[in-house]
């Protein structure tokens, strides 16, 4: 028998390991995992409108405006998959704006938990440092765990690189945008209780089981298994 579904938004500091957990909780969970990273790099592979204006964006470290981001997740929500049995969102919401939007779309629904892996600003930069990617995909890689061949991709046999905005500088800056735009984020779930931090440094599999815990707290406390 399946576990029933869940509806989590899970946010961080860059490099603190969201698309790595939001995977495990699609599997655990049995779940869509919805990134905006993957969707935006879609429409940059594919040369779409929206894709060139994010290509400029992302290479400065900057974030796309909430209407076009709003509009690209509500399309996904609304598919079937998302609708039945909830979702796992990675990268959105970023601001309390976007909450607002994602809280006022869901109604009368809401989320189960908004969760924050916590990860200090000098880990932060040491993983993205070191952080590849694939050029055609977006597998994630880093200089001390590598493809197999020749910076090629283990998956599709792309191009792994460092992104343009992995760079130092680019970093901080995004960093900056985050404490300044995502941060308050905390505060605004937490006044809905429905905020949990989990620490980042450790095992992505000690990691998973703090999410997973909080989410079954959560719903302890709300009597239900929704």
């Amino acid at each position: 028998m399946a576990l029933s579904g869940v509806r989590l938004v899970v946010f961080g500091k860059q490099g603190a390991g969201k698309g790595t957990q939001c995977v495990r909780l699609s599997d655990h969970y049995v779940v869509p995992h919805i990134s905006t990273g993957d969707m935006l790099r879609a429409a940059v592979k594919n040369r779409s409108e929206l894709g060139l204006k994010a290509k400029a964006i992302m290479e400065r470290g900057e974030l796309l405006g909430d209407d076009l981001i709003m509009e690209m997740v509500a399309e996904r929500l609304a598919e079937s998959d998302a609708c039945e049995r909830g979702f796992i969102l990675d990268g959105f919401p970023r601001t309390a704006h976007q909450a607002e939007a994602l809280a006022a779309f869901m109604a009368p629904g809401d989320l189960d938990l908004a969760v924050d892996i916590e990860l200090p600003t000098a880990e932060v930069l040491r993983r993205l440092a070191g952080r590849r990617v694939c050029s055609e995909c977006g597998a994630n890689y880093s200089v001390s765990s590598p493809p197999k061949v020749n910076w090629t991709c283990d998956t599709c046999g792309g191009e792994v690189i460092q992104r343009k905005d992995d760079t130092e500088e680019a970093i901080k800056r995004r960093l900056e945008i985050y404490e300044r735009q995502t941060a308050p984020l905390i505060d605004w779930y937490s006044k809905r209780g429905q905020f949990a931090e989990v620490d980042g440094v450790g095992s992505p599999e000690a990691v998973l089981r703090q999410i997973i815990r909080a989410v079954e707290e959560r719903r302890k406390d709300l009597g239900t298994t929704r």
